[in-house]
């Protein structure tokens, strides 16, 4: 039996796990995305950027080393103050890459983000609702977190986790060779920053 469906192509930036380190300064957020093994091991530093805390930025820029010598990709608004409107993913020339968008009135339960790029959309949630709502509304800074990226066809795109702990580091895991790693690094890192909001 043949199936109907295209054949799947792969992102020019794929790849199949990744980490994302957050690190918490007095003046900054820091994040920095790792290529890792299948263990959620480091391997090799793709990309980093830095935000001031207290504030989101409306635009955040990933660069290739601490130096910010060269941009490689970011997420900017699509409206500034207008947390519903969405995110433009794009790489160092500012070609777009995909784009993501929180669903406000979804994640009053449990937190919901929609996805798109070459070839697919889908929707992301997190796993544990019961999680979710404690995160919300309790002190708790430690709890897990895991969100589930699937396509408009119930395929597994990408998956967010982090496990219990103090500090932010989320593995990332990519089954579907379409999501360029920049989209879900810029979605990781803005599932961070939304989270909360």
């Amino acid at each position: 039996m043949t199936s109907d469906l295209p054949p799947q192509t792969t992102a020019e930036m794929y790849l199949p796990h990744f980490v994302v380190k957050q690190k918490l300064t007095m003046m900054v957020n820091r994040y920095e995305i790792s290529e890792s093994d299948e263990a959620g091991n480091p391997t090799r530093l793709m990309a980093l950027a830095e935000q001031k805390r207290m504030a989101f930025k409306e635009q955040v820029t990933f660069f290739s080393d601490a130096g910010k010598s060269r941009p490689v990709f970011g997420f900017k608004a699509r409206r500034k103050l207008d947390l519903n409107a969405g995110y433009d993913i794009t790489d160092e020339s500012g070609a777009p890459l995909g784009f993501f968008r929180k669903d406000f009135g979804a994640s009053l339960l449990r937190s919901t983000f929609h996805i798109e790029g070459p070839g697919y959309a889908g929707t992301g949630q997190e796993r544990n609702q019961l999680v979710g709502l404690l995160r919300r509304f309790t002190e708790i800074d430690f709890l897990p977190i895991h969100f589930d990226f699937v396509s408009a066809e119930g395929q597994p795109l990408f998956s967010v986790e982090r496990k219990m702990s103090i500090g932010d580091r989320y593995r990332v895991s990519v089954p579907d060779r379409r999501v360029d790693f920049r989209v879900a690094a810029a979605v990781a890192v803005g599932l961070d920053a939304l989270m909360s909001r």
